[in-house]
């Protein structure tokens, strides 16, 4: 075939070269769209191969490559090969996947490693068989079973940019005798990076580890294979019905192999060892097989470097085999420390151990090296063995190129920079530089004493890191031949040991089991290996003796236990002594719990084999090779792929039975008490292990190997889920009847059949929600009803199922990821909205798809005449469209909530009267387009605003603003109010605002040319939530940018939507598509508004509002289902201050979690043991305005996190406590660290301080005012409302969690801060028309004088520390300590600090200095400092160190000082005679400058984000007398200035971003000449 790309390509791809090179257009802009694919289809062993011409940094992922069924000349081309269907194959990294999902992990060389210049082919075999080339050496088969007509696929994807065909055909390698070509069906195998072995002549490998095991140091030669016989023939006698895995033939070679030529014999470094049979190939022997007691290599690099693979070396002591080395060591030397090491390092057990000497003192100078270089494949493994508990950071492991006789050894390892790669944490470090943020799971710092560290140096170059057994995969793709280990006591590690594997018993005995766990027979004398048991022999499931640290087997491996339950919570894992049998269940039997912990057994399969895994603590920590059911959920390699799968093993009982079984299709299946639960994996490998995982409360299990009572396993009933999907076989046969609907095994990607085709679900339910479309197996005929019921909803989502029909085939169908998303030939009903081809024909049908709940019924029917009918429960809802074609398939969108739906029984011909469109009486007319919408504008509206179509359509007549208007009546709970935009005027910029109020429009003045402000933005009477452009705004405040599409790009026929959700958050849907939450705790009396702003002059109402009889039947929502109608109040009242009722006797109720202990007459609360189990509830329910406070009386630093707090809304005698609060998933609203959560969803964050960072002694508050919204109090200050709609009655709850360990009831009240007494704390005049809405929008700046929240803020006292070493007199400073205020995150949000506040005539915003610290100054008295504090702005000043004392002494901001915020007027000659510049001059003209110089100016800003900047206020380095370390600091000044005084000005700095959210750039800047125009109020200081 021609070596050419096809013409047709992905769209950023350009050809030339006569179609031979491709490159990505927009390398640095895009990603992605960069697929090409072969002119021609691939010839069998043709190898299309490309070369690398181009690579970027910017992206991750590289090239990818792999073949597809898919012929390009019609290809609609996704944005990546992994998005290829339909019979594709594509090798990604070194992964191999197939129609996008992975079939194999780790295959061949990593593609993202490759460079510029490397070349990269494909390759079809004559066996189906699919092999990928890198740079002319085959990586072996990737996948089998490939179709003749394929074509070659390469994504340009990532850092490739440019690759060109270089040739597309057979390699010359390939041509072999057909003598020696191996038997279809069999792989090689890679034994150490060499393929020299197969799965055949097991044989030769057993007596070549026998003979090793019984040389005594005679010198004899090994017999090689001739160099073209690199696959031997495969043994006949293979059953072919038993396979192992790759990774299992691996090991048993390697092993095999390994005890040869690991011989610990002293008889020579380089001999070579024989078996027996003294022949030679002709080529001689090799050195490079010379003997290694460390490595476990065949055919490595020498450790000098000069063993190349195809050296030749006859000597029987040569030097340059695989263990030669510079130094002159022999080749079995022992891997141990070398005596050149760390100054505080102390080695001991002949170098083996190395321990870090005065490790209380000390955490570094601890580095050690090994006394050789590494093998290739030689593990080099290391164990804990003490760590101290004082310093942060731990061990850290790695290889280095320097030779440890010539180092100069530094402090760390890390601090050199050249030749050295370290694990760090969980990152790797390449020359001291982090190159692999996130390397693995596991962080070396979390380790502890007794867990094992290794490294291997593959022969690839590939560096792995190794914890506790288990492979992190590749750490470094190119590592240098010749590197040393080398180890770093750092921080907490303190002493480690060398772990020798490799004497001679110990690895016998090893080997002998990896050959005994997978064939019985191995060890007796024959003449083959057979890797099948005997048929006739009955071979009892047992557990393997290798088990859990905790674990014990016992009653002759039958039974499984932890002998010490109570002790320790995992270290349970055992496995089955054999792999299982496809169709074999594995069944046990919980025979013992204990109730301490959370958690409880989990069960599963791996590809590991028991006789050489190391065990991790818990199943789910391996990343390879497994699959686990925990809780209700299953986990692959350790992540989630299914979240609501079965049964929750978490609640099973002694006496419960769980089970496991894989099926000879691949799926893997789980029972618990017999019943099975369904497909919970597919394409799982045939030879698995059974894992049992004796994990927190299950501390026995027994094999039921008793299978009589086992109910057969199910093929097409609905207790037996079989999947049919485009990855797995289809159950469903041909036997079925024709008229017996089914849905069809083509479906949506998250989308799973089930039961024989009968029932559907949605997978990952809590993550995904959408990409769930099902359809039916053939078309419905006239009259026939396609019925559904809902099985299963989740209160996640938004939306619902959707339900209709299309007249696509499935087989045409390209499953888009909701169904209204197709644009043709396509009718589907959502919500209450008929639409066809994803556009809306008609609201208001008679029902409402997303009101319905679980057990609700729906049908389709197309009628004779061409009608569709939906049917809610047996019900016609009547015609909902008609003229249907008569082919139509039945379509199920599993959107939203709705997660899982089954076929009825009434599927089927309905009767014969129905089968036609004569039935009426529910029939819905299609009503006019003003007739039909319900929503209606409110008569009250700007000025510039004409309602027409009776309050349908609003059109703004003049002006660009003064177009609000509102909606006719309040939002229900998610009813969207949406509107469609008619007129747009280019004239005008902006566009249209929209969001919701709680703003009464029948609260304004009847007349409608006043009351309302002329923008949407402007509305402050009450609380206003708006979308602007793309910024969310609450009362004009910014809340949050770049929220969605923008506003602003809206065009005539845009549809724009807006709806208050029952988590109480505010969402905006733009042309249908939600944008998801804008805003957060948004009121429940709200009424939608919207501004004609600007370019938008006309819009009309598109949406409905919900019926009565709809509304009757929806389920109640999360934030008014325990509410009375009563409580509800359509006027909106304007909050006040709650007056606080007389205390009343509050209690801890006796039913509580199991670790709470009741003292103190049931006021005081402890938790006794473990972090969880600690929840609490209050006997009497919580009065509305009663403030219930309790102490935190001690914290356990042990713990990470602390206690969470919140209310219940219903009663908690009879309540079942689980381990924590956030599993509250009923009526229970919940404070955890600085977030509140309702029903274990998070409603609203950053709301008042991290609950974690309260210490011993804060006194914590609950207060559920008068319009049922719930406040927190910390220490007497109310934090503001948390949450709204908190039913009557309800109980405080609290949760005594990690550090909190005991708490106690205040019986007094404490005043609450805000009301009569917390009025004070502000100085200066609070005048009612500062408060708006209950928020403080004229807050006043001093310090309150009766409340430091947090008094021992170490970095208050850290910025303290730092002003006196400016040794500052202490008369300029305010002498009351109060008024120094903190502005770190915790004390602020302690405080309840709004961001930004308002301050003198006129009011003027101005930002709080979040991260400074302020240090109140002395006012001198002759000052009109009570005018000054009423009336003056507020501003900011940076400056230096070196002007802060003259400052302070004028007392004012004055000429000549050194801030480069200030202008001097005399010109100062510098030391040489020249001028020094002016610190903070403008660059002004010559004439303007001098004119200037007359009168000073000063700068300054109403934010410290501009002041504090480091041109402004330079950072000085200064050591902290206390912890000795060495610290950056700025200070500043806050200052009052004279309204008037200055001159707004834009910034100087050329910045293009915004410097601040709430200030534009051109007004940051403030500028005054005045004398006497300011005043100094405090010193600020930051400290980094």
């Amino acid at each position: 075939m021609a070596a050419e790309l096809h013409p047709r390509s992905g769209k950023l791809i350009g050809l030339s070269n006569s179609n031979r090179t491709a490159q990505r257009n927009q390398p640095v802009q895009e990603f992605n769209h960069g697929l090409v694919l072969s002119r021609e289809p691939l010839r069998d062993q043709d190898v299309f191969t490309v070369r690398i011409d181009k690579k970027v940094n910017s992206w991750s992922g590289s090239v990818e490559i792999g073949v597809t069924a898919l012929d390009p000349s019609c290809l609609d081309f996704p944005s990546s090969a992994t998005g290829l269907k339909g019979g594709s194959w594509i090798v990604s990294g070194c992964s191999v996947l197939r129609d996008g999902r992975s079939v194999l992990e780790e295959y061949g060389r990593d593609l993202d490693q490759l460079a510029e210049g490397d070349r990269v082919g494909i390759q079809r075999s004559t066996r189906g068989e699919l092999h990928l080339w890198v740079n002319g050496h085959d990586c072996g088969a990737a996948a089998s079973g490939l179709p003749t007509r394929l074509w070659a696929v390469v994504d340009l994807y990532g850092k490739c940019t440019q690759v060109t065909v270089v040739s597309c055909e057979p390699p010359s390698s390939m041509e072999r005798d057909p003598e020696r070509e191996t038997v279809e069906g069999h792989e090689e195998v890679v034994v150490c990076g060499v393929r020299e072995v197969d799965t055949g002549d097991l044989t030769s490998v057993v007596n070549l580890a026998a003979a090793a095991n019984g040389t005594n140091g005679t010198t004899e030669q090994v017999p090689e294979l001739p160099p073209t016989h690199d696959r031997p023939e495969f043994p006949n006698n293979i059953d072919p019905e038993t396979v192992l895995t790759e990774h299992q033939l691996f090991d048993v070679f390697n092993n095999a192999i390994v005890s040869l030529y690991r011989s610990e014999d002293e008889g020579g470094g380089g001999r070579d060892l024989g078996g027996g049979t003294g022949t030679d190939s002709g080529n001689g022997s090799r050195g490079d097989r010379g003997s290694s007691s460390g490595g476990g290599a065949v055919n490595s690099d020498s450790g000098g470097g000069t063993g190349n693979t195809g050296s030749t070396n006859n000597s029987p002591a040569g030097g340059a085999g695989l263990g030669a080395v510079t130094g002159g060591m022999t080749t079995n030397d022992a891997l141990l420390f070398h005596e050149k090491c760390g100054t505080l390092i102390k080695l001991s057990n002949n170098n083996k151990t190395a321990e870090r000497r005065r490790p209380l003192d000390e955490f570094n100078n601890g580095v050690v090296m090994t006394n050789r270089p590494l093998r290739h494949n030689e593990m080099f493994e290391i164990r804990i063995d003490k760590l101290v508990d004082k310093w942060s950071g731990s061990i850290e492991i790695g290889v280095t190129t320097h030779n440890p006789n010539n180092l100069d050894y530094p402090a760390t390892m890390t601090n050199l920079r050249s030749g050295t790669i370290m694990m760090s944490g969980c990152g790797i470090l390449t020359n001291g530089k982090g190159t692999r943020r996130e390397y693995c799971e596991f962080s070396l710092d979390e380790l502890q004493e007794g867990d094992h560290i290794g490294l291997m140096h593959k022969a690839s170059g590939a560096l792995h890191f190794y914890i506790n057994g288990i492979d992190q995969g590749v750490a470094s793709a190119q590592t240098p031949a010749v590197v040393y280990g080398v180890v770093d006591l750092y921080g907490m590690a303190v002493k480690v040991t060398i772990v020798h594997n490799h004497n001679h018993s110990d690895r016998l005995r090893r080997n002998n089991a990896i050959m005994r766990a997978l064939s019985p027979d191995v060890g007796r004398p024959r003449h083959t290996l057979s890797l099948t048991s005997d048929p006739d022999t009955t071979d009892r499931l047992l557990f393997h003796s290798n088990c859990g640290q905790k674990a014990a087997i016992i009653s002759e491996g039958r039974t499984a236990l932890r002998p010490h339950a109570t002790d320790d919570f995992n270290h349970g894992v055992v496995l089955s002594g054999r792999p299982l049998r496809s169709n074999e269940v594995f069944q046990v039997r919980i025979d013992k719990m204990v109730d301490k912990w959370a958690g409880s057994i989990e069960i599963g399969v791996t590809t590991h084999n028991p006789a050489y895994l190391q065990l991790p603590s818990t199943m789910t920590n391996l990343r390879s090779g497994t699959w686990m059911m925990t809780g209700n959920g299953v986990m692959h390699n350790g992540t989630t792929i299914l979240d609501e799968y079965g049964h929750n093993l978490d609640r099973l009982k002694a006496g419960d039975t769980v089970g496991v079984v894989r099926k000879e299709d691949g799926s893997l299946h789980f029972f618990v008490n017999g019943v099975a639960q369904g497909p919970a994996a597919w394409n799982v490998p045939p030879s698995v292990y059974a894992v049992v995982d004796l994990y927190g409360q299950a501390a026995q299990a027994t094999i039921m190997d008793d299978m009589a009572d086992l109910p057969p396993l199910p093929e097409d009933s609905s207790e037996g889920p079989t999947v049919m999907s485009p990855g797995s076989p289809c159950s469903v046969a041909g036997d079925n009847s024709a008229n017996d609907l089914r849905f069809h095994q083509l479906h949506g990607t998250n989308a799973v059949i089930t039961n024989g085709g009968r029932t559907a679900f949605r997978q990952n339910c809590r993550s995904e929600f959408n990409d769930a479309i099902v359809i039916s197996n053939r078309c419905l005929r006239d009259g026939e009803l396609f019925e559904i019921v809902i099985q299963k909803m989740v209160d996640r989502w938004s939306g619902s199922i959707e339900a209709g029909v299309t007249a696509i085939r499935p087989e045409e169908l390209e499953f888009p990821n909701t169904m209204t998303d197709i644009d043709y030939d396509t009718w589907m009903l959502s919500g209450t909205a008929i639409m066809q081809d994803g556009n809306t024909m008609r609201n208001n049908y008679g029902c409402d798809l997303d009101s319905l709940t679980t057990g609700s019924r729906i049908g389709m029917m197309r009628s004779a005449t061409g009608d569709l009918h939906y049917y809610i429960n047996g019900v016609d809802q009547g015609v909902a469209c008609t003229g249907l074609p008569p082919e139509v398939y039945a379509v199920i969108d599993l959107y939203g909530q709705c997660v899982q739906v089954s076929i009825t029984s009434s599927s089927g011909p309905l009767d014969n009267s129905l089968c036609t469109s004569n039935i009426t009486e529910k029939s819905f007319p299609i009503h006019s387009p003003v007739a039909s919408v319900a929503h209606r504008l409110h008569s009250k509206h700007g000025k510039n605003v004409v309602l027409l179509g009776e309050g349908c359509q609003a059109v703004r007549v003049g002006g660009y603003a003064h177009g609000i208007v509102f909606s006719a009546k309040e939002l229900k709970t998610d009813e969207l109010f949406e509107v469609k935009i008619d007129e747009v005027d280019n004239q005008w910029s902006g566009s249209l605002h929209m969001g919701l109020t709680s703003l009464a429009p029948p609260e304004l003045p009847s007349c409608p040319m006043s009351g309302l402000s002329p923008s949407l933005t402007q509305l402050r009477t009450k609380v206003t939530w708006l979308l602007v452009g793309s910024e969310v705004r609450r009362n004009g405040v910014l809340q949050r940018q770049n929220y969605g599409a923008s506003l602003d790009r809206l065009m005539v026929g845009n549809r724009v939507g807006v709806k208050r959700c029952s988590d109480d958050t505010m969402h905006v849907l733009i042309d249908g598509e939600d944008m998801g939450p804008a805003a957060t705790a948004v009121a429940k009396n709200v009424y939608a508004v919207l501004d004609l702003y600007g370019r938008v002059t006309a819009v009309s109402i598109v949406s409905s509002s919900v019926l009565g009889d709809a509304e009757s039947i929806k389920a109640p929502s999360l934030s008014s289902d325990s509410c009375s109608d009563g409580e509800e109040d359509s006027t909106p009242v304007e909050r006040t201050k709650p007056a606080l009722v007389p205390n009343t006797a509050m209690a801890f109720l006796e039913n509580h979690g199991k670790n709470i202990q009741l003292s103190n007459q049931n006021l005081t609360a402890a938790r006794v043991s473990s972090y969880n189990q600690g929840l609490l509830v209050t006997a009497q329910p919580l009065p509305r305005q009663h403030l219930f406070q309790f102490q935190i009386d001690r914290l356990n630093p042990s713990w990470t996190s602390s206690l969470s707090l919140g209310v219940i809304g219903h009663s908690p005698d009879r309540l079942n406590f689980p381990s924590t609060a956030c599993c509250l998933k009923r009526s229970a609203w919940l404070l955890q660290r600085d977030s509140v959560f309702h029903n274990s969803l998070k409603i609203c964050e950053n709301y008042g301080p991290n609950l974690d960072t309260c210490p011993e002694g804060t006194v914590l508050g609950l207060l559920v005012d008068g319009n049922s919204c719930l406040h927190l109090h910390v220490n007497g200050m109310d934090q503001g409302v948390a949450a709204q709609d908190i039913p009557t009655p309800c109980y405080p709850l609290i949760d005594l969690y990690g550090q909190c360990e005991q708490v106690t009831i205040v019986t007094n009240n404490v005043p609450t801060m805000g009301g009569e007494s917390g009025e004070a704390r502000c100085q200066g005049d609070m005048e009612k028309a500062d408060m708006v809405d209950g928020i403080k929008e004229s807050v006043c700046w001093t310090p309150p004088p009766d409340v430091n929240p947090n008094k021992t803020c170490e970095y208050q006292a850290l910025c303290s520390r730092f002003k006196d070493l400016l040794t500052l007199p202490d008369g300029y400073f305010n002498e009351d300590a109060k008024y120094n205020l903190c502005y770190c995150e915790s004390c602020h949000k302690l405080r309840g600090d709004e961001a930004y506040y308002k301050r003198g005539e006129p009011l003027r915003d101005y930002a709080l200095p979040f991260g400074w610290c302020c240090f109140a100054l002395r006012i001198k008295p002759h000052c009109e400092v009570s005018n000054a504090f009423k009336k003056w702005h507020i501003a900011y000043h940076g400056t230096s160190v070196g002007a802060l004392r003259r400052t302070l002494d004028h007392a004012q901001l004055l000429s000549g000082t050194s801030s480069i915020f200030s202008v001097s007027p005399v010109k100062m000659e510098g030391p040489n005679g020249y001028s020094e510049p002016e610190e903070n001059s403008n660059s002004l003209p010559d004439r303007e400058r001098d004119r200037d110089r007359e009168v000073p100016r000063v700068q300054l800003s109403p934010t410290m984000r501009y002041s504090g900047l480091e041109m402004f206020a330079p950072k000085v380095q200064f050591r902290d007398p206390r912890s000795h370390c060495c610290h950056q600091a700025q200070v500043g000044f806050q200052v009052c200035v004279r309204p008037g005084s200055y001159k707004v000005g834009p910034q100087k700095l050329g910045a293009s971003e915004p410097l601040d959210p709430r200030f534009s750039n051109t007004e940051i800047e403030w500028i005054t000449k005045e004398q006497g125009g300011t005043l100094l109020y405090g010193l600020l200081i930051r400290v980094e």
